[in-house]
């Protein structure tokens, strides 16, 4: 039987991605969408979906999951709601903007359906090659992190580059994807030492959109987030992580590159993870022991095949009792590491100039 799952959002990432990979998976029948907006709703109705403004529409007799992809301070409301209904929910990136949101899901999925938080990066073929790679690397020592767009800041003037709807600019954008990877790598740990440090200097000049997502201007205020995040980490285990993440730069390409040290050698990824054409021709992993470095083959993938993959496995993890609340205390350990970053970021910002982000003033603690 097939899993009936229901849309909720149709913006770029809802209609684009999720909608089309559900209604191209043969696990999963889509049964219904959600969108607030009427033109949206029309549209799906045209394409033969029943269509309804808000999630309070949908009945846990006929939808087994909703996908949610609506913007970043709507995701812990609208998945605690559909949890308390008694609907499991598949949430990507940020789960959650505070530890107090947290609770909420926490609290929502205690009595409710089941919150499965989605991670793409790790799906890719390459980071799986890379994964392959630890056991010859000896202990390991430091990982690099960095995820870096030549012009790519994301919907000038609209919620990606307000702090009070985004909860944060590229450090909760790009940079959970890389915090979610290196736990994908590495497992969880707790993080002893956090410094962290932002800038804005392509935020809001228009030139450095990304223009491969059609994105319109909204007219809204100018953004208040940072569009660059750089910071290094230490974890509790002794590994030393470098995080380097970056909307817009003055690089030709965007590149997405994990570098693993280890006691034995060193692995190292060269890719563009997302869908930005502005790209890397191929990935690149490379291995390097005493003085020799070796390429490793890597198989030939569609961009964005990861996203599809996340859905390969997703019944069966619904049907797992042992997932329930695995997704809330990963996303309370990440957004307690961003609260942390931000803090530090603003804590080491010159005297003499004005905050390069206006919203850090605003991070919540529990």
């Amino acid at each position: 039987m097939k899993v009936r799952a229901a849309v909720v959002g149709l913006g770029w990432a809802g209609h684009e991605l999720w909608l089309r990979l559900l209604r191209e998976h043969e696990d999963f029948e889509v049964v219904a969408v959600v969108d607030p907006d009427l033109g949206s709703r029309a549209a799906a109705v045209a394409t033969g979906l029943p269509a309804h403004a808000t999630v309070d529409a949908l009945d846990p007799r006929t939808v087994d999951v909703a996908v949610v992809a609506v913007p970043n301070h709507l995701h812990a409301e609208v998945a605690a709601a559909l949890l308390r209904r008694g609907i499991s929910v598949f949430l990507e990136k940020p789960v959650c903007l505070t530890t107090a949101e947290a609770d909420v899901l926490a609290e929502a999925e205690r009595d409710g359906g089941m919150l499965l938080a989605g991670s793409a990066v790790a799906h890719r073929g390459d980071v799986r090659e890379l994964a392959g790679l630890l056991p010859e690397l000896g202990r390991i020592r430091h990982v690099g992190l960095a995820w870096v767009r030549a012009r790519g800041v994301p919907q000038p003037g609209g919620w990606f580059t307000q702090r009070s709807k985004a909860g944060g600019g590229v450090l909760v954008d790009l940079g959970w994807h890389l915090l979610d990877v290196l736990t994908s790598l590495l497992g969880p740990a707790p993080t002893t030492q956090v410094i962290g440090s932002v800038s804005d200097d392509f935020v809001n000049n228009g030139a450095w959109s990304a223009a491969w997502r059609e994105d319109q201007p909204t007219g809204a205020s100018a953004g208040d987030v940072e569009d660059t995040a750089r910071g290094f980490l230490v974890r509790e285990d002794g590994i030393s992580v470098s995080l380097l993440a970056s909307w817009a730069s003055h690089e030709a390409l965007d590149a997405s590159v994990i570098t693993i040290e280890g006691s034995a050698g060193t692995a190292r990824l060269h890719c563009t993870f997302g869908f930005s054409p502005n790209r890397a021709p191929e990935p690149v992993l490379t291995l390097t022991r005493e003085g020799t470095t070796q390429r490793i083959p890597l198989p030939a993938e569609p961009i964005g095949i990861e996203y599809g993959r996340q859905l390969d496995g997703l019944a069966g993890l619904l049907a797992d009792p042992g997932r329930r609340g695995l997704a809330v205390a990963q996303a309370r350990g990440t957004v307690r590491l961003v609260e942390r970053f931000y803090a530090s970021a603003r804590a080491a910002r010159p005297a003499d100039r004005a905050p390069e982000s206006t919203a850090h003033k605003e991070v919540r603690t529990a």
